[in-house]
Order: structure tokens, then sequence, then C-alpha cells
């Protein structure tokens, strides 16, 4: 005989009812408990999940009245929303049993009973635990993607021969399931081509989830990526899933991952390698089906050996790498770009459509753009709201002269990611004074990943 996948709990005074519930209830399902003391319910419930309980309405120092019953199932649905709770009575109190299921209880079986009946009860009411707990997942993971929800990112500009190679990698792997680890310097599009490879992937259907891992301190590591219970802590008032069980049958997009600390490393390698999470304040385990796509500006293999990054987490997050080149190897791009942005921003705007004279993006070419394509977007931004005419001139970009550029923009050659970064920190919190918000605007980052830059490059 089969047994069903179920765990099924008796709470009952009588040892012998118990008994004899469990002997017939062991046969027909994987896993029985019994619990005489109902005081041990919050105790169970809190370590254990049950999909149908089935309560006594009456214990021995409450013999008649159900009361005891009413007051242990509210503490249940406190406990679980989602549980299915079905009252045994031995007193065939019709009236009494109606009121138990308008305050929450499923069903209702008199004792003593026919096993063929308990059976067919529990079996039916297993159902309704499904439906409940399917409702509860997707009201928790709605939650989640409703605030990741962002449009305003849209397809991969660029022919030149740097970035069609770059597609071609993203051709590739996106018809697959591998890991992925992307590579460049900031505002090159590392998270456009994360979005690239999941619309092109058979999961396109599902969510596309992205956590911007530099943004989330230690505190919140697990409670914003693997979720919690209620209760779990102070402001804890409600079941939550986390991101990587919100991207169930998706994707996850895990931003910055070479900022994280080594212990938060350690956690994301686990659930990476056992696509498994447990919750906070919980002890179950919850099966996640994700495809994980990385992406950092950081030198994760000096890192490595530098101690500072899991190469165990390294080799499972880049089965396939994508280095994303920076804007001053692809200029030939570049008036994509911008006629790109004049036409999104003369738009936004509700400005007649600008053109850019040739002497312009002459310019714009040989400009070194420390800040990539984020900065050009801001410097075409900036031009459509500033400029009087219909063209753009070399002065409405505020660029820096030619000779200026090479007091401060090194060439690749003698630059790695790390100075590039630190220089252009400096650089943009110099330009507005020393006023964070304003350069973390600019720069296209949260505050608390600016002050991590400023503390990390001591600035």
């Amino acid at each position: 005989m089969t047994k069903l996948d179920a765990r099924i709990l008796i709470v009952d005074d009588d040892q012998d009812v118990l008994l004899a519930a469990r002997l017939f209830l062991k046969q027909h399902f994987r896993v029985v408990h019994t619990e005489k003391d109902p005081s041990h319910l919050p105790g169970l419930l809190r370590n254990e999940t049950y999909d149908v309980i089935l309560l006594d309405m009456n214990f021995s120092r409450d013999a008649t009245s159900g009361k005891e019953g009413f007051v242990w199932l509210n503490r249940i649905l406190e406990i679980d929303p989602a549980a299915v709770v079905i009252f045994i009575t031995g007193y065939g109190d019709i009236e009494l049993a109606v009121q138990g299921i308008k305050e929450g209880a499923t069903n209702f079986i008199l004792k003593p009973w026919e096993n063929k009946k308990l059976l067919a009860t529990i079996t039916a009411n297993l159902k309704i635990r499904q439906s409940k707990q399917e409702l509860e997942d997707l009201r928790s993971r709605q939650k989640v993607i409703l605030s990741n929800i962002d449009q305003g990112f849209g397809t991969i500009i660029g022919d030149s021969p740097a970035m069609a190679q770059v597609m071609a990698t993203v051709n590739k792997v996106a018809i697959t399931d591998a890991n992925v680890l992307i590579l460049g310097e900031n505002g090159t599009g590392k998270e456009l081509i994360a979005r690239a490879i999941h619309r092109a992937s058979p999961r396109r259907e599902e969510v596309f989830i992205s956590v911007d891992l530099g943004a989330i301190s230690e505190t919140l590591f697990e409670s914003e990526l693997f979720g919690y219970k209620k209760g779990a802590f102070t402001d804890a008032k409600e079941d939550r899933a986390g991101r990587f069980e919100a991207a169930h049958k998706g994707t996850i997009f895990l931003d910055e991952i070479g900022n994280l600390s080594l212990p938060l490393q350690s956690k994301l390698l686990s659930v990476i390698q056992n696509r498994k999470v447990i919750r906070l304040g919980s002890n179950k385990e919850i099966p996640i089906d994700v495809r994980v796509i990385s992406a950092t500006n950081m030198p994760l293999y000096q890192m490595v050996k530098e101690n500072k990054f899991r190469q165990d987490l390294l080799y499972r997050i880049n089965t396939v790498e994508v280095s994303v080149p920076p804007l001053r190897e692809r200029p030939e791009d570049i008036p994509l770009l911008v006629d790109h942005y004049l036409g999104q921003y003369c738009h936004k705007y509700k400005i007649p459509l600008k053109r850019v004279s040739p002497s312009t993006l002459r310019r714009l070419e040989k400009h070194t753009w420390p800040g990539n394509i984020r900065e050009l977007q801001h410097a075409v931004e900036r031009a459509v709201i500033m400029s009087e005419g219909s063209s753009l001139e070399p002065h409405d970009f505020f660029l820096p002269h030619a000779d200026d550029e090479k007091d401060h923009v090194l060439s690749a050659a003698n630059m790695n990611l790390e100075e590039t970064e630190r220089m252009l920190v400096r650089k943009v919190v110099d330009k507005h004074g020393g006023n964070i918000s304003k350069a973390a605007k600019e720069l296209g980052l949260t505050r608390a990943s600016l002050y991590r830059r400023i503390e990390k490059y001591g600035l």
C-alpha cells in the first residue's frame, strides 16, 4: 500500500484514542504524530508543519463544553494561518461543530469513528491544506515580486565587435540553466545583460528577481534573501518569503556579489549548493528551483588569492562568465546610444527631438567615460534639459578638455577595476561637494552602497 506524503497530528487526552488513531493512520500517511497535552502545541507547530491536525474539543479539565478546543484552535491558527484542523468530539453536538467551522476549523468527526470515514475526511481535507498553502505562498511571493518590478530596462544597444562577442555568449548560455557570472565596471549594463539572459531562457515566463547585495546590511541578509516566519524578530508580524523563494522557477540576479563578507558568502553558498532555504524562525527546509546570475565589478580571482572571497562559491556561480566591455573599448556604439537616449529624454520632457552635431559626436567618442553607459545616459539627459538650441554642441555636455582628462583618467592598460571605481567615486563626491545623496544619484548607487565604497577606499 502506497502511503500519502502527508504529516498528521492527533491531539487528544485519551491515550487509547491516540493509539488507535495512530495505528490506523500510520498505514496510510507518511508521518503520524500524537500529543496528549495541548499545551505542547505551540512548541510543536514552531518546529514542525502538519498537513492535517485532529484536535479534541474537550480535555480533562473542561470535559463537555468544547471551550478548550476553541482556545487551542485559535492558538493553532495564530501560529499557522493555513492550518487544517478537524475537530474530534464524542458528543455529537452539531451546533458546537458548526460554530467550530465558523471559528476556522475545516471539518469535524464524531468518536467513536469509523476508520473508512476518518480516512475519507482526512484525505478530502488534505486538498484544502494544499489550496491554502498555495494561496499563502502566492500572496507571499507577490509582495516580493511587486516590490521588485522595474520597467526601466530595455534592449541591449550596440553592434561593435566587443558587444557582438558578448551577445554571442549570452545567446549560447541563455538556453541552458547554467549559473552565470557577469564581470564589468560600474555602469556597463551588467543587469541589462542578466535580464537579456533571462528573457532568452526557458524561464522567460517566470519572475526575474534582482537583489543589490551591496545595499543589504549583514543583519538583514538572511531575512531578505531567505525569508522569515511570523514572530522570528520584533517586526516580523507575518510570514514573508525571501528573494530566493520569490524567484522559484525563475531567475535571481545577485548584483555586487563581491561585496559580501565571508560569513554571508558561506550562507549564500549553502543555499546555492543545496537548493533549499530555511526561513528565519523555522526549521523547515523549502526547496527552491532558481537560476542564479551574479555580477560584480570586483576582482574576484584576486580576492580568492587574498582569502577575501570563497573559492568554492566562485566555482558555484561562474559556470559561464560574461565580461562586459567598458564604453571606452566600444566607442563605435556611442552614436547608437546617444540617439537612443536623445529620443528617450526628449519624449520624457516633452521637448522637440534634438540632434547632435558631428563635432559633438566626435568629442563624445573621444571621451573615456569612466562611468560608462550610465555616465553617458546622465550626460545626454542633462544636455537635453539644459541646452537652448535644437542641436547639441560639445559645451552642452560639460565634458573636460582632452588635456584635463589625462590628469584624472588612466588607460585600461594600467588600471584595474578597483582603481577605476576609486577614481570615479572620488571624482563624483568632490563634484557635489561631499553631498552623498547627489553623488549616489549620479553614480546610480544607493546611499548605503556609496558609503561602503567611501569607507572601503578611505575617501
